[in-house]
């Protein structure tokens, strides 16, 4: 377990709040790094895969117009996941990430490895643009890992 994940882990339970998470590219797996650790059940609330766009559009109700004019992978479709997310769990805390794991559906303006992630709580959001590199299933665990990081400035 990395010190990330024990630093949130013993944040939420000492404190008693709550967290929620909507992925995309990641596929899951931030809510499986924090759910691995015993006694997450504390603080862990809700993890959604909302990996199409149906389902962001469905599940989150971001509406199809952002979608189709900004991107599915976008800081305002970052943060309405987060948002929502947030709102149907009723958490104190929230994640929304969306982005490109590859190897394919890269473009020049959003090449593989473009990552959006909105963390957010009723008091302050955050959404950052990164650009990670390696295969698919290194470009998910910078992801996780980064999310952890940037939820942890809200703090």
């Amino acid at each position: 377990m990395s010190k990330a994940i024990r630093q949130i882990h013993d944040f939420f339970i000492k404190n008693k709040k709550t967290l929620a998470i909507a992925e995309s590219c990641s596929g899951g797996l931030l809510s499986s790094l924090l759910t691995a650790i015993p006694g997450s059940s504390g603080y862990f609330i809700l993890g959604l895969v909302t990996y199409s766009n149906s389902a962001k559009e469905s599940v989150l109700k971001i509406p199809r117009r952002i979608i189709s004019e900004k991107g599915a992978v976008s800081a305002q479709v970052a943060s309405l996941m987060s948002e929502r997310v947030r709102k149907i769990a009723k958490s104190d805390f929230s994640i929304g990430i969306t982005g490109i794991a590859g190897p394919s559906g890269g473009t020049p303006e959003k090449p593989v490895g473009t990552v959006f992630i909105s963390v957010s709580s009723a008091k302050k959001s955050i959404c950052r643009r990164l650009q990670f590199k390696g295969n698919r299933q290194n470009i998910r665990k910078q992801t996780a890992l980064t999310s952890l990081s940037l939820l942890k400035k809200l703090f």
